[in-house]
């Protein structure tokens, strides 16, 4: 039985943000409900390759893409541009405790499926809008995409290379880290709407908007900033609180140090042949290091030319101080922790006796996270779930009539 078994969610979101949060739930045992267009469902099914392969290793239509953020969920295809469509989600939505959407701000007004609309029909509903920029402020009805949420939210500013060296310049992260981090925020403003309302016994409506998480997530940067008054600058690899805490160039390849105080920076200069280090006037604390972080990392960078990462990695992670290769993604899924943590696991598709799947980071002990579902193809569920609200005689025509798929 999972966490949230009995809770159900009305999912008409697309895309990441969304899902990401909608797939959440369902790995908590919520039931997730994901409505999607006839025909071309769920914008992210269309962007491939590369696709899931079959277990005749040919590519299906099932992109990976969707695949990532869709888990544990049941699919139905309905219209929601026609009156009859409107009519099916709303009578899913009376018996459901939470619905999420990531609608243009307002637009779901003239459908009927705004918050106004459904809570009269159940006032025990918790409804999660997600939106680029919210729904007050200036920028409300614009359409928000992470990538250019990242650039406006200040993220960009303090990722990449800096300026004045090869390929310096802004960078975006290489997932798409606003919606990733929004889908979380709004799992957790869903999960805290729900508890309160064991307690008042009403639901509530959630404004959830990409850009206020990306800057609340700024963290440290943000705050030194406000603090100092200086613009922050990009460090490449570095850290802007701490040195060295950064990547080094070994004879053979690139690995990672993060010195966190200086205790750690003694049995770091100790492990690496140069006890002295600490020593020196310009290295002695934290605070010194970073006003001198320029030639703390070129002493450091020049010294560990002299051996390879391997030797390096194995003599400072001797010493307890936090240090380690970096891996591309087969070597991260390879990686022993990560198969001993359960993070791939295998699903039965229709299409494909096992699928690999990312597992969920979630761990919890009398609730465990559950794999019931692999990623549902489009409308799999439509007849299963709209058998709940009406008749196999209303469904045969609405499928005819093409308002359901």
């Amino acid at each position: 039985m999972g966490a949230l078994e009995g809770i159900r969610v009305l999912d008409l979101s697309r895309v990441l943000a969304g899902p990401w949060c909608g797939q959440i739930l369902a790995d908590l045992g919520a039931e997730v409900i994901k409505v999607e267009r006839p025909k071309t469902g769920d914008d992210t099914r269309l962007w491939g390759p590369p696709w899931m392969k079959n277990d005749q290793g040919e590519d299906t239509r099932e992109a990976a893409y969707y695949q990532s953020a869709n888990r544990n969920k049941l699919s139905i295809a309905i219209d929601i541009s026609t009156p009859e469509g409107q009519e099916l989600v709303r009578a899913l939505a009376a018996e459901s405790d939470v619905v999420i959407e990531n609608y243009k701000a307002g637009s779901l007004k003239k459908y009927g499926l705004d918050y106004d609309s459904l809570n009269a029909i159940n006032p025990k509903l918790v409804y999660c809008s997600i939106t680029g920029f919210g729904q007050t402020g200036p920028r409300a009805p614009e359409p928000g995409y992470d990538f250019i949420i990242q650039g406006m939210g200040g993220l960009m500013s303090v990722t990449g290379e800096k300026d004045d060296l090869p390929g310096g310049g802004p960078q975006k992260v290489g997932v798409a880290f606003a919606d990733l981090t929004t889908g979380l925020y709004s799992t957790i403003a869903i999960q805290a709407a729900l508890l309160n309302r064991t307690l008042t016994g009403l639901g509530q409506y959630i404004d959830m908007a990409l850009l206020d998480v990306q800057v609340a997530t700024l963290a440290n940067q943000g705050m030194n900033y406000l603090a100092s008054g200086k613009v922050p600058g990009r460090y490449g690899n570095a850290h802007a609180n701490i040195v060295p805490y950064q990547v080094f160039k070994a004879a053979d390849q690139d690995f990672i140090i993060a010195c966190g105080n200086d205790k750690q920076f003694v049995a770091l200069s100790a492990a690496i042949g140069l006890p002295e280090l600490p020593n020196d006037p310009r290295f002695t604390t934290n605070a010194l290091r970073i006003k001198h972080r320029t030639e703390i990392g070129n002493l450091l960078a020049a010294h560990f030319l002299s051996n390879t990462a391997k030797h390096w990695v194995k003599a400072i992670h001797a010493v307890k101080v936090p240090v380690g290769l970096i891996n591309n993604l087969e070597q991260a899924f390879e990686e022993p922790q990560v198969q001993a943590r359960n993070m791939l696991i295998e699903m039965q598709h229709p299409l494909k006796d096992k699928l690999k799947v990312i597992g969920s980071p979630i761990k919890l002990s009398r609730t465990p996270v559950e794999y019931k579902k692999a990623p549902p193809m489009l409308g799999e569920h439509t007849d299963e779930i709209l058998a709940r609200v009406t008749d196999a005689e209303k469904i045969a025509a609405l499928r005819a009539q093409g308002i359901i798929g």
